[in-house]
């Protein structure tokens, strides 16, 4: 057990708990209440600069920061309907900045149909961010612990966005990295339509707001389960940063900074149906695997197969993110 999910655990069973709350501890990616006679999702996020965003651009980093905290409510089967925040702005912030961040989180408000309500404001030598959010449920959630063996295992876009963002903080000084960071904007996509999709043809879905492989074993531990993946669909830019760099490009599937993607998983018998909707509303899905019996975690990827059964490293265990990428790089070697 990872020393968050311990932390998060100790405190949990210390404070009262909703008796209208549906969800276990750790099976949604949103907090499910009813609530005179509607179900509601609730979601908080905090961002800051442990999470690697660039800052170069406040627009970009407002529009992530939304992005980050809806894609919650999307994976639990919801709609985002109030949005609040609360920011602490960086005192080399002017009013411009915080103008432009604003208008980023505004824009994809609007795209989604939410509303802001209010929050909080401070100023301090480094920023933090925090999203709130409310949204409407309509019907059964997507759970975490939703997925059986047979299943086939899909994600709304390419594989490693969250990763390059990153990469091009930590390697900044890399001057083909700094060439690039003048060219690669990298916002997150909005998956509305998507989200809709999954509702109606899946039980099972995870946003991949800490990486794909740690949203694949967030649901294989909560349904039982296990996994086989391959051929990835890798965003092109991190293929070409992880040649630069000269590391694997599977670090885009281990490394924990997500793309905030939907991970889901269907039964094979709507499969065919779900693809041929998609098709019909152009639509985009990559199915990269399938659910497996417990105890299998695999990566097939250049011709050979990864056994992931055994992979236990946490970027939050390491004093310094470059210390836990030559950790990743050394298990992949």
């Amino acid at each position: 057990m990872s020393k968050e999910k311990e932390m998060i655990e100790v405190i949990h069973k210390h404070l009262p708990r909703c008796a209208s709350q549906r969800n276990k501890l750790f099976e949604a990616d949103s907090e499910i209440v009813d609530f005179h006679g509607c179900s509601l999702l609730y979601n908080l996020d905090e961002f800051s600069q442990e999470d690697l965003f660039r800052v170069e651009d406040p627009f970009v980093l407002g529009w992530n920061m939304a992005i980050g905290s809806i894609s919650d409510i999307w994976a639990s089967g919801g709609k985002p309907k109030y949005y609040a925040h609360s920011l602490v702005m960086q005192n080399s912030w002017t009013k411009d900045y915080v103008e432009k961040l604003s208008l980023g989180i505004a824009e994809v408000l609007k795209e989604v149909g939410a509303v802001f309500i209010g929050g909080d404001f401070g100023t301090s030598e480094t920023w933090r961010y925090t999203g709130s959010v409310i949204g409407d449920l309509e019907g059964p959630p997507l759970l975490r612990s939703g997925a059986n063996a047979g299943d086939g295992i899909f994600i709304t876009g390419p594989i490693g966005r969250g990763n390059v963002e990153a990469a091009l903080v930590l390697y900044a000084e890399n001057p083909l990295v700094k060439h690039l960071m003048d060219r690669w904007k990298n916002p997150f996509r909005l998956r509305c339509q998507e989200a809709e999709m999954i509702k109606r043809h899946s039980r099972c879905c995870i946003d991949t707001s800490d990486g794909v492989f740690n949203a694949l074993n967030t649901v294989s531990e909560m349904s039982g389960t296990g996994f086989v993946v391959g051929n990835l669909p890798y965003v092109k830019s991190g293929l070409l940063l992880a040649k630069a760099l000269n590391v694997p490009k599977e670090l885009l599937f281990l490394g924990e900074c997500g793309e905030y993607e939907l991970l889901f998983t269907l039964r094979k018998e709507v499969e065919e149906e779900f693809l041929n909707e998609a098709q019909e509303k152009n639509l985009k899905f990559y199915k990269i695997g399938q659910v497996r019996e417990e105890g299998t975690k695999s990566l097939q990827e250049r011709g050979r197969e990864i056994d992931l059964a055994s992979y236990d490293l946490s970027a939050r265990d390491f004093p310094y993110p470059k210390e836990y990428l030559q950790a990743v790089v050394n298990f992949l070697n």
